[in-house]
């Protein structure tokens, strides 16, 4: 799979391997931009940013953005405990927020590449943010591929240093779920039917590279294992995806991120499972 992986071309995006049994995606020559917004059930003034987000993934590929909302856990015991909260997206947020010097963190949070964006609401602000974003020449790329196993995802990645690539990189793997519902029963929000898109269930990461190599060389070249999430139903697999992005370990900048769909005539050859942590 190292081989298989690391020869991807950067250029297309997703395909489905001729055996019907490998679902890859590769970056291309231009950056994708990672948007990561920092939610929680607990919070009042979540809803309506979850729903911006849903509206964000509706246009991703027109915008070149890859949209995760990452529910955090610090709002857990003000009154209702958010299902789809994890420890780790706190301190992501907490390390993300030391970096760009403010080291506050609040619910909703919007970061653009790695960069706290308060002015999100602001539909031309967020436009212009994006594009100069995406216009800057992408210093990395990679290359993702995921095999459905009977417990778990076995995904393989690769990421590759091109000109102007910073010595250290981390990369991450997320798992998203879209089209979930939660009845609020106490809280901020309480009474309330929320819905959310791009759910972070599972994650991976950081990844650490550091190796001194002169570009283009591949950096990370990984398989892992990224289990199930909790309730995972075979026949609700085209809900799930899968995002890979990397980011400059030294500042936090996001340089490159790349969005994969679980291909149907791969998970054909996977093994119903109910329910894996």
């Amino acid at each position: 799979m190292r081989i298989a992986v690391a020869a991807l071309a950067f250029g297309a995006a997703c395909a489905a391997d001729a055996a019907g049994a490998v679902c890859a995606a590769r970056s291309g020559a231009s950056r994708q931009v990672l948007v990561e917004l920092y939610t929680s059930e607990g919070c009042s003034s979540c809803p309506s940013a979850d729903g911006w987000l849903a509206r964000l993934a509706a246009q991703r590929t027109a915008l070149r953005v890859v949209p995760l909302a990452l529910h955090v856990d610090y709002w857990d015991g003000l009154g209702w405990a958010d299902r789809f909260a994890q420890h780790r997206f706190a301190e992501r947020q907490a390390a993300l927020a030391a970096k760009y010097g403010g080291g506050v963190v609040y619910t909703p949070e919007i970061a653009v590449a790695g960069r706290e964006m308060r002015d999100w609401r602001d539909v031309d602000a967020f436009a212009r943010r994006v594009a100069a974003t995406a216009a800057q020449p992408a210093r990395i790329g990679i290359a993702l591929a995921a095999i459905p196993g009977p417990h778990a995802l076995d995904v393989a990645l690769s990421v590759l240093a091109r000109d102007g690539a910073p010595r250290a990189l981390n990369a991450y793997v997320a798992l998203y779920e879209n089209g979930l519902t939660s009845d609020v029963r106490a809280g901020e929000n309480r009474g309330a039917t929320l819905r959310h898109e791009r759910v972070v269930r599972q994650w991976l990461g950081p990844l650490v590279s550091t190796v001194p190599a002169p570009a283009p060389a591949v950096r990370l070249d990984v398989r892992r294992s990224l289990p199930y999430p909790d309730g995972w139903r075979m026949r609700d697999a085209a809900r799930y995806g899968i995002v890979a992005f990397a980011e400059d370990a030294g500042t936090g900048e996001v340089l490159q991120a790349v969005d994969l769909g679980l291909c149907a005539n791969s998970l054909a050859t996977a093994v119903p499972t109910e329910k894996r942590q």
